[in-house]
Formats: structure tokens, sequence, C-alpha cells
């Protein structure tokens, strides 16, 4: 369970050293679990939805709602696992965050989400 490091990702990882290093890690977990691009994509296209909306009050709602979306994903494949357990966490960390920091930490969320995708395809991961 990857919690203590989300959770020094998301507050305390500020040249963001230690996300690239998780980031190649959770990739190689992932192609492992035969992950599909697809299946990764669906849910970084609704992050980008919420990234353009971000500062409006359903922004926070959308992205809370991505947990059950996760949720349902891992249950018609496990191979989602991993991601919905690591993404789950980061979004707890951005929700949960005081108001003057909620948005830094959203924009870690977006640059962890975008380098797993970006390790995923350079090693491989399944179309």
């Amino acid at each position: 369970m990857p919690s203590k490091e989300v959770h020094e990702l998301m507050t305390a990882d500020e040249a963001g050293a230690g996300l690239v290093t998780f980031a190649q890690q959770a990739a190689d977990r992932l192609v492992e679990s035969k992950l599909t691009r697809s299946q990764i994509r669906t849910v970084f296209t609704e992050v980008r939805q919420i990234e353009a909306q971000w500062g409006k009050p359903e922004a926070i709602r959308r992205l809370n709602m991505l947990k059950p979306k996760l949720a349902y994903q891992t249950a018609r494949s496990n191979s989602v696992d991993y991601l919905r357990l690591v993404l789950s966490e980061a979004i707890d960390e951005v929700v949960q965050s005081p108001a003057n920091k909620r948005d830094e930490r959203f924009q870690r969320f977006v640059d962890l989400f975008e380098a797993i995708l970006a390790y995923h395809r350079a090693k491989g991961g399944r179309n």
C-alpha cells in the first residue's frame, strides 16, 4: 500500500524527484498487471476535464467522484487496482488539504498522474 509515499509526494517533494521515481515504479507495476493504455486514458481524460474546471466549486466534487469511477473500473478489471489505490490516496491528499494548499496539491496530483501515464507508455503498456 503506497499511502506514506503518496502523502510525502503530495506534501513534501518540492523538487519532484521522488514523484518521478515513484511514477516509474508505479508504471512498472501497472505494465506487469496488464493495465491497458485505454484504461488509464479513460481516467486521465476525466482528470484533464477537472483541471479545466479547477477553481470552480464543482471541480472538487468531480475529483471526489473519480474514486467510485476507479472502483468501478477495478471491478471490471483487476489490472486497474494499483492505479486506483495510488490515485485515491492522492485525491484524498488534495481534498483534505487546507484551502491555501489545495491548488498546489492538485497540480502535484496532475503531475503524478501525467508521469505515471508517460512511464506506462514508455515501458510498453498494452494498447
